[in-house]
C-alpha cells in the first residue's frame, strides 16, 4: 500500500506531468518527414558544442602571446584534447548545416506563418553567427586575426559613431589582447543565452503545434510523440554522431583554412582573407557592393530580410504541395545560396565580381518577387 502511494505520488509529480504532456503525449502530425528531425538535431549539436567547449576552455589561454600555443598544447599534450578540438571545430560546421536545412524546410513548407516561433528563430540564427565568429578568432591564427580585423572594422561604416565603436570593441587602435579576452568571454556566455532563446522558441512552437508538409491544421490526424517520433529522433542522433565522428577522424581539417595553422602576425596580411564556409554567402553579399556602408547594410539585410516573409505571404492555399512553380523557385534560391558561398571563397577579380553582383541581386529578388508569384497563383485558382 505504501509503495503504491509512493508510485502514485511520483506519477503526479509536477515535473513528470510536464514531461508527460510536452514530450511523451505531445500530439504530433502523423505525416511529418525526416526534415522535421533537424530541430532535435540542432539541440544535439548545441549540447556537443557546449560540452566540448567547456573541456577546451579548461586548457585554453586567453593571452594573445599564448593562445596559439595553448591550442597546440591541447592538440598534442592534453588527453583526448585533439578529439575535443576537432569535434568542436567540425561540430560548428554540422551545426550550421542543420540550421540551414531547418530554415530551408520552413521556407519550403511555408511554416514561417507561426510568426513568434519564426522571429525568435531568426534571433537565434543571428546570435549563433555572432558566437561562431568569436569562436573563430580564439585559435589566434592568421585567418582568425585578419578575419576579426576585417569584420569588426565594418562597424566604422556607421555614421558619426563608427570609429569610436570599433575602438571600443577592440579596446585600442587594433586587435589586441583585450579584444581576445572579451571575445572569449562572449563566446563562452552566448551559448547559454542561446539555450534560453531555444526554450522560448520551443515554447512558442508548442503553443501553436508543429507544422506538417500539407499544412493541415486539425487534431484528428495527430499521434503521440512517443514512441513514434522519439525513436525517429534517436535514429537521427545516431546518424549525426556517426557522420560527425567519421568526418572528424578521416578528414579533421578539411573545412579549416590553411592560413589558420600559422600564428597571428599583425605585420603579414594573408593574400585572400575569408571567413568560414558557413559565412561565405553573407561575405559575398558584403563584397558585391563597392560602397562600405552599402555593403554592411546588405550583409545585415541578408539575414534580417527573413523577417518580412510572414508579412508578404498571400497564398490562398498554404504549402507548396500544389504549387510546382514555387518548388522550382525555391530550388533556384537554394542554388543561389550555394553559388554565393562558392563565389565568397574566390578572389575579388573578374569574372567573380560581376557574377557576385548578379547573384546577390537575385538573392534579394527572391523575397521581393515571391509574393507576386503567389498572387498570380491565386488568380489562376479562382
Amino acid at each position: 500500500m505504501l509503495m503504491t502511494n509512493i508510485m502514485s505520488m511520483k506519477k503526479n509529480h509536477p515535473i513528470l506531468k510536464i514531461i508527460n504532456k510536452s514530450l511523451i503525449n505531445l500530439p504530433s502530425p502523423n505525416n511529418i518527414s525526416f526534415f522535421w528531425n533537424y530541430g532535435s538535431l540542432l539541440g544535439l549539436c548545441m549540447m556537443i558544442q557546449i560540452l566540448t567547449g567547456i573541456f577546451l576552455s579548461m586548457n585554453y589561454s586567453t593571452h594573445s602571446d599564448l593562445a596559439f600555443q595553448s591550442i597546440n598544447h591541447i592538440n598534442h599534450n592534453v588527453n583526448n584534447g585533439w578529439m575535443m578540438r576537432i569535434l568542436h571545430a567540425n561540430g560548428a560546421s554540422f551545426f550550421f548545416i542543420c540550421v540551414y536545412i531547418h530554415i530551408g524546410r520552413n521556407i519550403y513548407y511555408e511554416l514561417f506563418m507561426n510568426k513568434m516561433t519564426w522571429f525568435v528563430g531568426i534571433i537565434i540564427l543571428l546570435l549563433m553567427m555572432m558566437t561562431a565568429f568569436m569562436g573563430y578568432v580564439l585559435p589566434w591564427g592568421q585567418m582568425s586575426f585578419w578575419g576579426a580585423t576585417v569584420i569588426t572594422n565594418l562597424m566604422s561604416a556607421i555614421p558619426y559613431i563608427g570609429n569610436d565603436l570599433v575602438q571600443w570593441i577592440w579596446s585600442g587602435f587594433s586587435i589586441n589582447n583585450a579584444t581576445l579576452n572579451r571575445f572569449f568571454s562572449l563566446h563562452f556566455i552566448l551559448p547559454f543565452v542561446l539555450l534560453m532563446l531555444i526554450m522560448i522558441h520551443l515554447m512558442f512552437l508548442h503553443v501553436k503545434g508543429s507544422g506538417n508538409p500539407l499544412n493541415i491544421n486539425n487534431n484528428f490526424d495527430k499521434i503521440p510523440f512517443h514512441p513514434y517520433f522519439s525513436w525517429k529522433d534517436l535514429l537521427g542522433f545516431l546518424i549525426l554522431i556517426m557522420i560527425l565522428m567519421m568526418f572528424s577522424m578521416k578528414m579533421p581539417y578539411l573545412l579549416n583554412d590553411n592560413d589558420n595553422f600559422i600564428e597571428a602576425n599583425p605585420m603579414v596580411t594573408p593574400i585572400h582573407i575569408q571567413p568560414e564556409w558557413y559565412f561565405l554567402f553573407a561575405y559575398s553579399i558584403l563584397r558585391s557592393i563597392p560602397n562600405k556602408l552599402g555593403g554592411v547594410m546588405a550583409l545585415v539585410m541578408s539575414i534580417l530580410i527573413l523577417y518580412i516573409m510572414p508579412f508578404t505571404f498571400n497564398k490562398m492555399i498554404k504549402g507548396n504541395s500544389f504549387y510546382t512553380i514555387n518548388k522550382i523557385y525555391f530550388f533556384l534560391f537554394l542554388n543561389l545560396f550555394i553559388l554565393l558561398s562558392w563565389i565568397g571563397g574566390n578572389p575579388v577579380e573578374d569574372p567573380y565580381i560581376k557574377l557576385n553582383q548578379l547573384i546577390s541581386s537575385m538573392y534579394f529578388m527572391y523575397f521581393i518577387i515571391n509574393p507576386y508569384i503567389n498572387k498570380l497563383w491565386n488568380k489562376l485558382l479562382m
